[in-house]
């Protein structure tokens, strides 16, 4: 059964700094686990992983939390296989429309995202328009190798609505969503969704299992 959650607006989000936004949506976001081992027999490690969402006019604001073992962060160029570190995802579609995009994030905050028809046709975002994307992570910006032992991270990231071919101040009543946690490349490999998954193999690109995101 596909998930469903309210967005809060906090309307002075675009007016504090990405560090401190975590704070407000602590108290204010709606806050959901990514708990759904949809694969649990090949890949039964869970990993910690919750997120906190809310909006402005503007922006669609999403503060992920992930509590686990191992950290990897090899990837710093705009689209590349953040996948293969420890990523959080969000893939989105508006109602209507054939396309969805999906916004993938290792825990330093490297950034990939596309406007796709399916997982193997897509439009990649150009470095101007991720470079929109607002984002803070509680373990820097470097890039470093797989660390082993407990880890705990957070990641803010504020998504302009602009970038999902959506008006601000003309929203939706809702629109169609996922969010994932997946490390594909670390020791501990692992595709968790917040919205179940009914599919054979580890694939997030299936819009028809996205939960509801009211706006």
């Amino acid at each position: 059964m596909n998930k469903k959650l309210k967005v809060p607006v906090i309307p002075n989000l675009d007016q504090v700094t990405m560090e401190s936004v975590a704070d407000f949506m602590e108290e204010q976001a709606t806050r959901q686990s990514i708990e759904y081992a949809n694969w649990e027999q090949d890949f039964p490690y869970k990993p910690i992983s919750a997120f906190g969402i809310a909006r402005t006019e503007k922006y669609l604001y999403i503060s992920y939390f992930v509590r686990g073992n191992c950290l990897r962060a090899v990837n710093s160029k705009n689209n590349s296989s953040v996948w293969e570190d420890s990523c959080v995802e969000f893939f989105a579609q508006v109602p209507g429309e054939k396309e969805y995009y999906n916004f993938e994030f290792n825990c330093i905050g490297t950034c990939l995202a596309a406007k796709r028809r399916s997982r193997d046709e897509a439009v990649p975002f150009s470095d101007g328009q991720i470079a929109q994307i607002k984002r803070f992570s509680s373990v820097g910006d470097r890039p470093f190798e797989e660390m082993h032992g407990l880890f705990a991270w957070e990641l803010v990231v504020a998504i302009p609505f602009s970038l999902l071919g959506l008006d601000g101040s003309n929203l939706p009543e809702k629109i169609n969503a996922n969010f994932y946690k997946c490390a594909d490349a670390t020791s501990l490999p692992h595709y968790l969704s917040w919205s179940p998954i009914d599919l054979p193999v580890p694939n997030f690109h299936c819009p028809e299992f996205f939960g509801e995101i009211y706006l």
